[in-house]
């Protein structure tokens, strides 16, 4: 296991980094900006698979499906990360993308032994969401071998639904395991199989163009403006003003209007100035559009 450990490219050792430690410190922030510089690069390659994920999982969770997250350590925790970022973001419900991390929640912060070899506890995780055909699990793992993440895309597949693997090693086991492969591959780390590095960056991108295509996809924004964000705090309720004012074009006095006749939610109020209708006319016809701010403003008179 060692020597198969050892050939990975993202635990390859660097012999022109071995004195590192002696360097000066501003040679070290340079060195590890131009490492990092190379990521962009490597996630570019896999645009073309990237795209027809996104694509796939649009369609799913256009019916009702769900996008899950699941890894270890690192890449569980970006996992985690994306999916709570996603209901304050656009509105998403209560686990309709999900991050699951081998351990669970004590694993955010700390490690917990073995959790990351237990393709039983990945299973068991799964079991808990009650998988249908229409939800996705990505798998997530900078080596391509961790049994966690393998056991979630093995048994998530054998469920119907599904499935990706992100990795950042080529001809990885998760990605044959997977029904779509993205791997990443960035090379060795430069603290030697540090995969928090340039990894973790290259797997936060992928992560962040899965969920922000797919909900642009799912008619979560109008343009680039956040029109399904949650006003949950003083900050979000001042974007949500000023999102209004940009779609629009509208004066305070009838964004407050508005805002104040759809109970705060931004794209039934653009609808409001936009098409000169009442909040539940907006909401009726956002409905009938699944959502979609565009063709619920096409479907409106005049």
């Amino acid at each position: 296991m060692l020597s198969q450990f050892s050939a990975l490219p993202t635990e390859a050792f660097r012999a022109d980094l071995a004195e590192i430690d002696r360097l000066p410190t501003l040679e070290i922030a340079r060195l590890m900006n131009a490492e990092d510089a190379g990521v962009p690069a490597a996630v570019r390659t896999q645009l073309p698979r990237i795209a027809a994920v996104i694509d796939a999982v649009a369609a799913r969770m256009g019916r009702g499906g769900r996008l899950v997250y699941a890894g270890a350590g690192t890449a569980g925790r970006l996992g985690v990360l994306d999916a709570s970022e996603c209901p304050p973001t656009f509105n998403t419900a209560p686990g309709e993308v999900v991050g699951l991390i081998a351990g669970g929640p004590d694993a955010l912060v700390s490690s917990v032994e073995g959790a990351e070899d237990s393709r039983e506890l990945a299973v068991a995780d799964l079991d808990a969401l009650r998988l249908t055909p229409d939800d996705t699990v990505v798998g997530v793992s900078a080596s391509g071998r961790t049994p966690y993440a393998l056991g979630a895309v093995e048994h998530a597949r054998a469920l119907g639904a599904l499935t990706v693997g992100l990795a950042c090693n080529p001809d990885s086991a998760l990605a044959s395991a997977a029904e779509h492969a993205v791997e990443v591959v960035v090379g060795p780390e430069l603290v030697t199989g540090s995969t928090r590095l340039k990894a973790g960056t290259a797997q936060k991108l992928v992560l962040n163009m899965l969920s922000t295509i797919t909900m642009i996809r799912l008619g979560k924004t109008y343009g680039n403006l956040m029109v399904d964000v949650r006003a949950s705090n003083d900050k979000l309720r001042a974007r949500s003003r000023r999102i209004v004012a940009l779609a629009t074009g509208a004066g305070d006095e009838e964004i407050e209007a508005a805002l104040a006749a759809t109970g705060g939610e931004v794209k039934h109020a653009i609808l409001v100035v936009l098409a000169g209708v009442d909040g539940p006319t907006a909401a009726r016809l956002l409905e009938e559009s699944g959502g979609h701010l565009r063709a619920a403003l096409a479907a409106t008179p005049g």
